[in-house]
């Protein structure tokens, strides 16, 4: 699942003309591109989906969504480690063991 997480902007700059910002996601940290919000400045956070910040957003609506993600699990299924994951018995790909689920929106779940 993609979503778009809060994220708290630690340094900016630029790099081979775009405007990168090193952002925390609740302790997860990930390089983002800027472009879409040029003017955001270190310290504000911002909405980021597939490594772009989208727009600003408060510090209080940015703490309380991460804390729902947190609660949820979300921010570890959006930012678990992937070769953790793959190294688990059957690889959530079925090899080796049960099939994953498919729901029917096409997303897959782990086996039963």
């Amino acid at each position: 699942m993609c979503l778009a997480v809060p994220g708290k902007v630690l340094d900016i700059e630029e790099r081979d003309g775009t405007r990168m910002a090193t952002v925390d996601f609740g302790g997860v940290v990930k390089e983002v591109c800027l472009e879409y919000v040029p003017d955001l400045k270190v310290g504000e956070y911002a909405i980021v989906h597939v490594g772009f910040a989208l727009q600003r957003l408060d510090e209080e609506s940015a703490r309380h969504t991460l804390a729902l993600f947190e609660e949820l699990g979300l921010l570890q299924e959006e930012f678990g480690d992937p070769w953790e994951a793959a190294a688990a018995p059957g690889g959530g790909d079925g090899a080796g063991g049960t099939p994953p689920v498919v729901r029917n929106d096409g997303a897959r779940e782990a086996s039963r």
